[in-house]
This record gives structure tokens, sequence and C-alpha cells, in this order.
């Protein structure tokens, strides 16, 4: 369906670096594009079935294809790129101011093109194959951790109910669950017994399930030069080297360190009203996993550390409490993975960075001296 609405819609929007822009609603079999002539003025949506999408776009000259970042985006957006076209994605709370009225393809079609021309909008960098198989192990050991603590506290609640008490380590408990087991053979039938081991040898298929994920995990960071450059960051593990690349996807997409960490959720709210700003804690913006394990890495750092920094002495005595230390030190390892992965150096331990301006006033006096 075409609709024009004059010169003056197709002359100044629907422009992107000298690009035309296109909104594409993605879904599972049909897929909803929509953008404006930019010689004509005239508003186009087009409906797409799956097949014809790469034929569609293969012989069109290149232009900004903007999608929203969901399932299947990144595919798409390598797709599209290996033809020549840009890609946008587009974070799905970003989208939703712009959809007015009923929600259908349309809609979200035309939102999705309106964000995407949004000045100051922050888009989501594509990920390549490589960094999604990354996060795939990673998530495939998050829901193995999950199943596990389930069955664990299961099989707690069920044998407390007969006196059988164990220590919280769950170790511990694998050890002494048999012995517990064989004590209550005269108080639980028999089948109740065996169907209590076959949960206990399936909480052990489980361990060894996810030591098999950290095997292959270890083994792309062997591969990976910039994951052994994070490894050597204090507080960043194997877990956190290899899901922080993997998820930043290119750290050029971000100016700083800092805007990494407001990404990650690591800086604090802002609420202000007449000229008056009031911090509020942490955000929580962003990938939850990687802020989680940025925080245990933290946590382990301040408090089993042998040889704390200065910066972290100071920042212990003045605390009020030692979590707020701990998220300090998960903002400030996010900070150093970025500066690490964007300048494609090795970690310095003590590595005091400066501003612009007053690197260029050191490097005049030194030639004043000189």
């Amino acid at each position: 369906m075409n609709r024009n609405t004059g010169m003056y819609a197709g002359q100044v929007i629907g422009w992107m670096g000298g690009l035309q822009v296109v909104g594409m609603d993605i879904a599972k079999s049909v897929f909803q594009l929509y953008t404006v002539d930019m010689l004509t003025g005239e508003l186009q949506d087009k409906r797409l079935s799956r097949e014809k999408v790469l034929a569609f776009f293969s012989n069109r000259q290149p232009c900004v294809v903007a999608m929203e970042a969901c399932g299947g985006a990144h595919h798409w957006g390598r797709k599209l790129q290996q033809m020549g076209h840009q890609v946008r994605l587009v974070h799905a709370k970003a989208v939703r101011p712009f959809v007015a009225g009923n929600k259908t393809d349309v809609t979200d079609a035309r939102a999705i093109w309106l964000a995407a021309q949004q000045s100051g909008m922050r888009f989501v960098a594509v990920k390549s194959t490589e960094q999604q198989a990354t996060l795939v192990l990673h998530r495939q050991r998050q829901l193995l951790v999950k199943m596990r603590t389930m069955q664990l506290n299961a099989l707690r609640g069920m044998l407390y109910e007969f006196g059988a008490v164990f220590p919280q380590r769950r170790d511990a408990l694998l050890a002494e669950v048999q012995q517990a087991l064989d004590k209550l053979q005269d108080v639980l039938p028999q089948t109740v017994r065996e169907s209590l081991s076959e949960q206990v040898q399936r909480i052990r298929r489980f361990n060894d399930d996810i030591a098999a994920i950290e095997t292959r995990l270890k083994q792309q960071l062997a591969a990976d030069e910039q994951m052994q450059r994070l490894l050597s960051i204090p507080g960043v593990g194997l877990l956190t080297a290899t899901a922080a690349l993997a998820t930043m996807g290119q750290a050029s997409q971000f100016k700083s360190g800092r805007e990494f960490c407001a990404w990650l959720g690591l800086v604090p709210r802002q609420e202000g009203t007449g000229g008056k700003v009031r911090l509020l804690g942490i955000s929580k913006r962003g990938d939850s996993y990687l802020r989680t394990l940025l925080v245990h890495g933290a946590r382990a750092l301040v408090c089993c550390g042998k040889t704390p920094s200065a910066w972290q002495s100071a920042l212990l005595e003045r605390s009020r409490h030692k979590n707020v230390a701990i998220v300090a030190q998960a903002a400030k390892t996010a900070r150093i993975i970025w500066a690490v992965t964007a300048k494609g150096q090795a970690y310095q331990g003590g590595y005091q960075s400066s501003r612009p301006g007053q690197k260029r006033a050191e490097q005049e006096g030194a030639m004043a001296q000189s």
C-alpha cells in the first residue's frame, strides 16, 4: 500500500548518512517493511515471506535497515551486512514509545523506522557468529546451574521431613546423602529410596554437564587473544572473560569505559527537578548476567584479596557498607575491560589514566623544558 505525503517528507525524513532508511519488523514467517521513497515522498509498506527477504534486499541499492533487537535480529543483520547494507538494531524499549494506535506489523515497522532516526539513539551492535556461540554456552550453563540448584533444594527439603540435615555446601550434601539414605532404610519404602538415589545421580550428571561446558569455554579462551588479555585483570575469571567479549559485541560502539559501565547498569540512577539532581542506587540496566559475574568477581576481590590496592583500601574506609565498595569495584573492572578491549593492549596494573587536555598540557610542558 502506497500513500503520497509530499516531497517534504521524502527529502527530510528517511535519510541516514545519505542512505534510505527501511524499518523491518521480523517474525517467524512474515516480515513487514516500512520506508519513505526519498524522491517521491511515498510511504511504502511491504509484506514479505521469510524466503523472499534476502532476494528483496539483494536487488536494492545499499540502505540502512533498522530492526528491533530481538530473536533472530543478529542473524538477519549479518546477512544484510554481507550484501552491503547498514544495519541498525534498536532496543525494544526505545521502539515502544513510537507505536501509535493499535499494535500491528505495519505500526511496529513504522515505529522501528522512526526510532532509528532519532538523534542520540543508541544502537545494539550486530554480534558475530562466534560471539553468539559463546553466549549459547553461557546460557546452557546458566540453565543447568539453575536446574541443579532446584534439584538440590528439593532433595534437602524432602529428606529434612525425615530428620536428615546436611551442610550448606553442595559437595558436602552429595558426600553424605547416600549414608543418610542407608540410615533411613527402615523408615523410607524401597521405591522412595530408589527414586531419591536416582535424583542424586541426576544431580551428579548436572555437575558433569556443567564441567563439560566449562571445558569448551576454556578451549575458546585458549584460542582467543582478547579473552586471554581480559583474564589477566583482577576479578576476571573464565566466565567473565568469555561472556564480556561476547556480550559487548564491538568495543567501538562505546565512546568510553563509563559509557560501557552505564550500559551494564553499574552507574547511579539520577532523579532531578528544578536544577537539583539526586543520585540513587545503580540503574541495573543492560545484561543482568554479565553484571552478576562482575559483581561476584568484585566480591571475591574485595573480601578475599590478599593485597588490596590503595584505591580499594580508601574505598572501604569511606564506604558505609561493603556492598557499596563491591559494586564500585565491579564498575571499575567493567571500565578496565572496555579499555583493554578497545585499545587492544595488555592489562597494566597501577596504570594512571589522564584526561586528553591534561595529557596535552604535560606534553607541552615537557617540550618547553627541553
